[in-house]
Order: structure tokens, then sequence, then C-alpha cells
């Protein structure tokens, strides 16, 4: 990455929240480098490009991509027409599209390549979305709603499955981990549900295997790793070699801890309002 975060650093993390700004960071020093305001929302989610040219910010009724290479403070492409806010926002493993979900019951998938600023394809639930993770197969997305359900859109054939694991439990956090054998699900009752899965290979759906639940938390669960942090944790991401973790907080700050010692190693602090969500990628894009 080229700027002003230190030339080829290919380490990028960058928070927002319900101050109207996304800032980014030097990761090992704590410095924020770049702030773009966000004036027309709070910012829900963040998540970069695989290539890491762009950074989606997803908020109410719209997302905006900005560009990580200048400092141009304005979004370059403008994603908008949707009724409310938007929850989550992730991108296809080659960047050929993007997908989203929001509080207007649905998940879209938006075409990158032609960036004619069109849904492609608009898949509807029940209830408001909360989350959406995408398997590792690049195949099928895992959505949780506010009624409980979780459902798995299989993209090849627009099959859906449903599941819902507890009754009148709000499902806010999915999470798949990279071999694509394990899904976690939490809820706003404090609970966690971990399946074993099977399946997700060539033209086979993936298969569910209920194999645990226990109580994560007395009370919301808002993602589905745990944090030490005393104050709510909105969003987190590890490092790539699984020895650090991020996370962003309701106390205005993100940090940086040791998962062997559970110390922070860095905070980051400049937010005037909680941080709501972060995006951090530290691999080389060849």
């Amino acid at each position: 990455m080229s700027g002003t975060n230190g030339g080829s650093d290919p380490v990028i993390l960058a928070t927002a929240g319900y101050d109207h700004t996304v800032r980014f960071w030097q990761a090992h020093s704590g410095i924020c480098y770049r702030t773009v305001q966000h004036p027309d929302s709070q910012v829900n989610a963040l998540e970069i490009t695989p290539d890491k040219q762009l950074i989606a910010a997803a908020g109410y009724q719209h997302i905006r991509m900005y560009d990580l290479n200048t400092n141009n403070p304005n979004a370059v492409i403008n994603y908008d027409g949707i009724s409310k806010n938007v929850t989550g926002v992730g991108f296809h493993a080659d960047g050929k599209w993007m997908y989203t979900g929001g509080e207007d019951n649905s998940v879209r998938i938006w075409d990158l390549r032609s960036r004619n600023l069109q849904c492609q394809r608009i898949f509807q639930v029940n209830a408001p979305v909360n989350c959406v993770c995408l398997h590792p197969n690049q195949g099928e997305l895992f959505i949780g709603d506010q009624s409980g359900s979780i459902h798995v859109w299989d993209l090849k054939t627009d099959n859906n499955e449903q599941l819902i694991p507890e009754q009148d439990a709000s499902i806010l956090s999915i999470s798949i981990d990279p071999m694509g054998t394990m899904m976690a699900a939490v809820n706003n009752k404090g609970n966690c549900y971990i399946w074993t899965l099977t399946g997700g290979r060539g033209n086979d759906p993936t298969q569910l295997h209920p194999k645990a639940k226990f109580e994560a938390h007395n009370r919301y669960v808002l993602r589905c790793l745990f944090s030490p942090d005393s104050t709510w944790v909105w969003d987190c991401a590890f490092s790539g070699d699984s020895q650090y973790i991020i996370t962003a907080s309701s106390d205005n700050m993100a940090r940086l801890w040791s998962v062997d010692t559970g110390e922070v190693k860095k905070e980051y602090s400049g937010h005037q309002k909680a941080v709501m969500c972060l995006a951090f990628r530290d691999e080389f894009v060849q």
C-alpha cells in the first residue's frame, strides 16, 4: 500500500463508528495517519477489498467505497437505493462481487466488475438481517436475522436451507473457520452454538451437524470471538499469524491484544464516539 501509512507496509487497519469518520492507523505505532469524513450516517461495517485497493463502509441506506492508495477524501464508488441500515459487508475472494445484508430483510450481491452501481441478486428473508458470512468455498452465504433464523443461501443453485438454533433469540454474529469445517453463531441471549460442517465441495451443499451449545456471556454477544475488554466489543479481527486480535469498542477505542498473554499491546484513540467496526489485512498482495 502506498501513501502516508508507510509505503510498502502490508498492514491496513481501519476503524469507524458513530462519529461519522473512518480512521486509518499505523498498526504498530498507534498513529492515526488518515481520517475520512463519512457525513451521511454512522458506519455499521467495514471491509477491505482482497486487492487492498478500496475499503467499503456500510451505513444507513448506502455503501461508500474509498480509495486506500490515495488521500482522496471522497468516496470513489457509491451504492445507494437501500431502504434501511446496511449491517454487513464482505467480498468474494477474487473481488468479483460484494455482498451486503441489512435491516430491509435482504442480502444483496453487487457486481464489482461492471461498477454500474446495480444490485445483481437479492435474497429476501422475513426479518432484519444482522450478519452475513461467506463460506470459504465462496459459494454459500450464511445469514443471521433478528427472528433467530440462520439461512444458508447456495449461490450456485439459489436453494435456501433454514435452521433456528433457539426460539426468540436474535442471531447477531456467524463465523466459519478458514477450512470450512466448523461454524459458530451467537445470539442476544448470550448463547454460542457450534456446528461441524461437511460437504460444501463441488456441487455438494454444506451440511451442519450440531456439536455444542454454551453460555458465552450473561447478556448480548455481539461477535463470536471473545475479548477480555470490559466494554462492549462491536467488532474484532485476527492477525494473519493468529498471534494478535484487534477489537473495536464502545469506549471510543480500538485495541491490539496478544492472544497468548491477553495483554493490550497497542491502543488506537481518536474516535469521539463508539467504534462500531474495523477492517484489517496484513498479508502481502502479489
